[in-house]
């Protein structure tokens, strides 16, 4: 750590790093002359569902994926992905049935099973496969924009027939408005899509984040750095974040007074993250990106710089 950032301005990413690759940490290694070293303190710990694990290999080995055309079962007619962690949990099942070398992959999760994702991150993840699957929506960056983007990409594979329920593969803290906006009553019922939510992994914070984090700014602030930002990704976490920066009142629980100069600022991925701030709080951050992006976030931090 003291070595990466010797000379660099630390950037401190409130997330979990995603693989194969990771968007933020491919940016900020690289952007503005280098000048950032950044570093991921883990907010939450997201454990797999085992059972679930299972299900979903199950789905896969009894060839639910397979239309009746090529001899399957045609179970679900495609997959939803929303969040790194739900597609590293199909890549952990993937890889598993490759392994055991029995099993050919590409018949099992043919090029007629496309697989929605709501991102670049979650794209870059499942290519990271090499399935024939088509991998779509990436374009769309939420989940209404991709409920809408489904309704007419899925409804278009099946123009005469009833369409294949659609597996989602979630966490078990997430929004709704795909499955509802998929299976609205007000949709005609020759345009609507099943969704069948499983939840493949549970989420919490981490009891060590506190800990890690103070450990992290204040041994970069002992090595001579003179700013260091930090990135927040969710409401999970910002309590704990301003107690270790000791911007909190102990006895309000609220932002203390003077809080304006600081060698450590706060970035928030969005608004709903900033309003967390300032409704629980009474802190405003110092920068909210206005794309919920590692560009965003990049963008954000040369426009306070360049006002200050």
């Amino acid at each position: 750590m003291t070595e990466l950032s010797k000379g660099r301005v630390p950037i401190l990413l409130l997330k979990t790093k995603s693989v194969p690759t990771d968007t933020y940490e491919e940016l900020f290694s690289t952007c503005d002359e280098n000048q950032y070293a950044p570093v991921f303190v883990p907010v939450l710990e997201h454990r797999f569902k085992r059972d679930a694990l299972d299900v979903v290999r199950q789905h896969i080995l009894n060839r639910g994926f397979v239309p009746t055309s090529q001899k399957g079962l045609a179970t679900y007619g495609a997959l939803i992905f929303t969040s790194q962690r739900a597609v590293e949990a199909f890549n952990e099942v993937v890889e598993d049935i490759r392994n055991e070398d029995a099993h050919a992959v590409d018949e099992l999760l043919p090029e007629s099973l496309p697989l929605y994702v709501v991102g670049p991150a979650t794209a870059r993840g499942l290519r990271a496969l090499n399935l024939r699957c088509p991998i779509v929506g990436e374009e769309t960056g939420n989940g209404e924009a991709l409920a809408g983007f489904i309704l007419e990409h899925y409804n278009a594979l099946y123009p005469h027939v009833s369409n294949p329920p659609i597996l989602f593969m979630v966490g078990d803290k997430r929004r709704d408005i795909i499955p509802k906006t998929l299976q609205s009553e007000q949709l005609p019922s020759d345009k609507s899509a099943r969704v069948d939510e499983l939840v493949i992994y549970e989420t919490g914070e981490m009891y060590s984040f506190k800990t890690d984090f103070t450990s992290i700014w204040q041994k970069n602030a002992g090595s001579g750095s003179t700013r260091q930002w930090v990135v927040v990704f969710s409401p999970s976490g910002c309590q704990a974040m301003l107690e270790s920066l000791g911007l909190l009142d102990a006895e309000t629980g609220k932002s203390k007074e003077n809080n304006g100069s600081r060698d450590i600022l706060i970035v928030t991925i969005g608004p709903t993250t900033r309003d967390y701030l300032i409704n629980e709080f009474d802190f405003t951050p110092d920068v909210v990106a206005e794309t919920p992006s590692p560009e965003g976030i990049a963008e954000g931090i040369r426009r306070y710089l360049r006002s200050h």
